[in-house]
């Protein structure tokens, strides 16, 4: 067998050739070819923890890879956004964001440590929801319009607890308490669930809370719903009416999710995120969860995400200030 010679050039030319070769060799790997992760920036058991779980089990059928819930609470939200924004764009890393978020928080924070728009890349909206006003039952009110009388002749002695700084929650409470001219004092809590716990130890009289911890609490007689802060009356409380049924005219509040992952993440990947999305949203199953909870079915181009944040941001600005509320 003859004996192949290579000189130092034709060495250092192969190598060469093999090492300018390596990234069309990895752009060419299939997408996703290791687990994803989804980070839920609020508490388990709250809408947002329940809304990841249940999109990300519908995704890892769709991708055919594993998805982790990874719960990173706290600062209403700003940890989960911040943790998502430092990581690697490659389409491993998922952050279910919400308006209560990246609508609102820039308003009450003087420092966030993310940018709403700049940091992230959206890939499309998933749902929409709005709250019900729920009180414990030692409250001596069954109307919005008894509680408002109740609050009128007791300033500042009634309390609302709500899922922290800045999220709906707390939004819907500072909007009521402008709307129907009360004084009734905010507590804020790491998360929607806490504050529902606290509201059925009867540590606060009220909580505009999310449709998931509050239901149970409903349905077993823990907590009185009063009324629902959507423009139609949910689905899960069809005999609960409206704010503006129970008299207060107009008063619509309510939040939204979205996908979003960190910017620079190929549009390639984005996209196809953003199909599987699209068929998660349409089957029975997830449409049926969805309307147990509260909350509807949403799906929109990446662009919409980004539209509706600047829309809505120079609203929320408005309601802010006209409740008095400052950034901290």
């Amino acid at each position: 067998m003859p004996i192949v010679r290579f000189s130092r050039r034709a060495l250092f030319g192969a190598l060469l050739l093999l090492t300018s070769a390596a990234p069309v060799l990895h752009a060419q790997v299939p997408y996703p070819n290791r687990p994803i992760k989804l980070i839920a920036p609020f508490p388990p058991g709250g809408t947002s923890d329940v809304l990841a779980r249940l999109i990300a089990a519908r995704l890892a059928e769709g991708l055919k890879q594993a998805i982790t819930v990874e719960n990173r609470a706290g600062a209403s939200g700003n940890i989960g956004h911040e943790a998502a924004a430092k990581s690697a764009p490659d389409g491993y890393t998922l952050l279910l964001s919400s308006s209560s978020t990246v609508v609102t928080n820039p308003h009450l924070f003087r420092k966030l440590p993310f940018d709403p728009i700049g940091d992230f890349a959206p890939v499309s909206m998933v749902a929409s929801a709005g709250q019900v006003l729920v009180v414990h039952p030692s409250v001596q009110a069954t109307t919005l319009a008894e509680l408002t009388a109740l609050a009128r002749a007791n300033p500042g002695k009634l309390n609302f607890g709500s899922g922290g700084k800045g999220i709906q929650s707390h939004i819907s409470g500072e909007m009521y308490k402008s709307a129907a001219g009360v004084n009734i004092v905010h507590i804020p809590y790491k998360g929607t669930v806490q504050a529902v716990t606290d509201l059925i130890a009867g540590q606060t009289q009220m909580v505009f809370s999310d449709m998931v911890p509050a239901m149970p609490q409903i349905r077993a007689g823990k907590l009185r719903p009063i009324a629902v802060t959507s423009a139609q009356r949910s689905a899960a409380l069809p005999d609960v009416p409206t704010m503006h049924e129970a008299g207060i005219e107009g008063f619509e509040s309510g939040v939204w999710w979205s996908i979003v992952v960190p910017r620079g993440t190929p549009v390639a990947i984005i996209n196809r995120l953003n199909g599987e999305l699209g068929r998660i949203m349409q089957l029975p199953e997830v449409r049926e969860a969805y309307a147990k909870l509260g909350v509807n079915t949403q799906h929109s181009t990446p662009e919409k995400v980004t539209e509706t944040i600047r829309a809505q941001s120079p609203v929320m600005a408005k309601v802010l200030k006209a409740a008095g509320v400052e950034a901290e």
